[in-house]
């Protein structure tokens, strides 16, 4: 395989110098399934498993491989196999927190270069949720492109469309139909040779269906939606990477029934301008928004300048992460605690030897 069409750059081939003496060649991680990863590289794709250095200097999620990684591994090509000894600096990571209770991160795609943020133009469209996608996608450090699918179904793409632009500034938005081909080159031009897309959206709303349609055959799994809610099935059940025919990279994703931040605090400012520019004007600098006078913000919603839907959406993205914020202090402080303990009973029974 070509390196260049996998994505491999300048930039990594000076952070993989530091393995050049250690019979290790690049690789890029196509599949994660239960500790194992498939490695795509210069040798075909091979089977990897990642050493224990890595699984025990491991402090969480962050320091084990994903889609989309650039790892040095040592290859045996003749059993197929593979085994990862390090991973690449980051360009960029799409993480969320993982479904359920705990303050665990769940990394979706890394090493993209623009995220198609899939909505479909039915009867399930969100607005608000399309925001939460889009600070997000702004955290990950890929660039954001709103792809509004299954244009054919719907009777007022316009409308929508204005709406999607009113909350995604600078974002484009482009609205298609995988079933008449609607749209589909003006995306193809985010593709090109070595370029990484990654496809996120909800159950149901075609992004198989489109990655089909931009690979050229049908390489993925498609479901029908439920005609009654407009929701569909789980259809891909796990990241994957796939390299196409032009030299682009499409990384198809599981629908997301549950998207919880896991970071985001530093892009709710670029996600929510005109709230935030509203802000400044406020009579008050440390104005709360609520009966203060000269408040700016009561008055764009009482002017109808800005949806208080949206201002709500603001507000409850801003506790979401001051919350978990929170969580994720008590349980980096709980796991130094662990470390600390741990290192002091290790000195103890070097000492009573």
């Amino acid at each position: 395989m070509n390196l260049k069409s996998l994505g491999y750059n300048q930039t990594f081939e000076e952070s993989f110098k530091e393995y050049e003496n250690q019979s290790l060649i690049p690789g890029r991680i196509s599949i994660e399934h239960k500790g194992l990863y498939r490695v795509l590289t210069e040798s075909g794709e091979l089977l990897g498993e990642i050493t224990g250095k890595i699984r025990f200097n491991a402090e969480g999620r962050q320091d084990f491989p994903a889609v989309g990684d650039w790892v040095a591994v040592q290859a045996i090509p003749s059993e197929g196999k593979a085994y990862i000894h390090g991973i690449l600096p980051r360009k960029s990571k799409f993480s969320r927190k993982a479904a359920g209770v705990t303050t665990d991160e769940q990394i979706v795609a890394t090493n993209v270069d623009t995220v198609f943020l899939v909505n479909a133009l039915n009867q399930d469209f969100n607005l608000r949720r399309l925001e939460r996608y889009l600070l997000m996608a702004w955290e990950s450090g890929a660039a954001p492109v709103i792809v509004l699918s299954k244009a054919d179904l719907c009777e007022d793409i316009q409308t929508i469309m204005d709406e999607v632009e009113s909350i995604a500034f600078g974002v484009p938005v482009f609205a298609v139909s995988s079933e008449t081909g609607m749209g589909l080159d003006a995306l193809s031009d985010f593709i090109k040779e070595g370029q990484t897309v990654a496809l996120l959206g909800s159950s149901g709303v075609g992004k198989s269906t489109l990655a089909n349609k931009l690979f050229g055959s049908e390489v993925l799994k498609t479901n029908e939606i439920r005609e009654e809610d407009g929701k569909g099935k789980h259809t891909t059940t796990h990241r994957e990477l796939l390299v196409l025919e032009s030299g682009g990279i499409l990384i198809d994703t599981p629908g997301m029934r549950e998207l919880q931040l896991w970071e985001g605090d530093s892009s709710l400012s670029q996600s929510f301008q005109d709230v935030e520019s509203l802000a400044q004007e406020c009579r008050f600098r440390d104005c709360t928004h609520n009966n203060e006078p000269g408040c700016a913000v009561q008055s764009a919603i009482d002017t109808g300048d800005l949806d208080e839907d949206r201002y709500n959406s603001y507000l409850k993205l801003q506790r979401e992460m001051a919350y978990f914020a929170r969580k994720e202090d008590q349980k980096l402080a709980l796991a130094e605690r662990a470390k600390w303990k741990k290192i002091a009973g290790d000195r103890t029974r070097v000492h009573r030897k």
